[in-house]
């Protein structure tokens, strides 16, 4: 059976309701999924606590994902079979939390100082708005109000690095991301590596202590997935992959089960719940 180890709900950047995850995975004939939620495991919390995990058809294992600080590079570091209860980990999820909703006002408050006319509530209680606010959410209201014909566009002229309303995301450095994840009982994974665009900058996160690599990925071609399996074989690191799965219309893969992997790589990973 297929399973899908990199998937975002309503708790990030995510369309779809924990619950409505699970409901679609078990559709699509999913065996393990993984809720990798930018800097929150609410999702999985969720889902633990009103008694939908564990399933006896869909086995879930607790994720989280963060953006690591390394200078002039964007990585991503997940982590698999956390305890999404470990005080070290919640202390700093909700350290990045505040950090986000400082950063969302500071957005807000520049672009109304560009002309723009938009509002934090506006922002919040957009259709499309989820737990976790950030650029995107910003970027779809005023594509609504007609200031650009596209998100795309949008981040092009004000969002990005080096635009009039970019602020500076807060992120931890790689080895405390690293270090709070093996705290939590989990396992580091460096995902969707490619995109670094830097094979030296991989090294040194393998050096750090990163245990897995992501290494299937909606767009490798198989070059690029042999290439690092090959690298996980020869650091012995674990093997993980998955959709990134928003929900978003002109988002890639558009469903759960479009993407997947073979089971045994996310046998790994899995880890049976207490009392299972």
């Amino acid at each position: 059976m297929p399973s899908d180890l990199h998937i975002h709900t309503t708790f990030s950047d995510g369309k779809d309701t924990p619950e409505e995850i699970v409901e679609a995975a078990k559709a699509a004939g999913l065996h393990y999924i993984s809720i990798t939620d930018h800097d929150s495991v609410e999702g999985v919390t969720e889902l633990y606590e009103s008694g939908r995990y564990p399933s006896n058809s869909l086995r879930i294992i607790p994720g989280v994902g963060f953006s690591a600080d390394y200078p002039g590079r964007t990585v991503h570091i997940l982590g698999y079979g956390i305890d999404i209860y470990n005080a070290g980990l919640q202390e700093k999820l909700e350290e990045l939390s505040e950090a986000r909703w400082t950063r969302f006002t500071e957005i807000v408050d520049r672009l109304k100082a560009l002309g723009y006319e938009i509002g934090e509530t506006e922002v919040l209680t957009d259709e499309g708005m989820c737990k976790a606010v950030g650029r995107s959410h910003v970027a779809r209201v005023l594509v609504k109000k007609g200031y650009f014909d596209s998100i795309r566009a949008c981040f092009d002229q004000l969002l990005m690095r080096g635009k009039p309303a970019y602020v500076p995301h807060f992120r931890l450095a790689p080895d405390e991301l690293i270090s709070i994840i093996k705290g939590a009982g989990g396992i580091p994974v460096l995902a969707d590596p490619k995109s670094i665009g830097d094979e030296t900058v991989v090294q040194d996160l393998i050096v750090r202590g990163i245990g897995g690599i992501e290494a299937f990925y909606p767009t490798y071609d198989m070059r690029d997935t042999q290439h690092y399996l090959d690298i996980a074989q020869r650091h012995g690191l674990f093997v993980s992959g998955g959709s990134d799965y928003r929900g978003f219309a002109g988002r890639e893969p558009d469903a759960l089960g479009r993407f997947t992997i073979e089971d045994i790589y996310a046998e790994n990973f899995y880890r049976p719940p207490h009392g299972a």
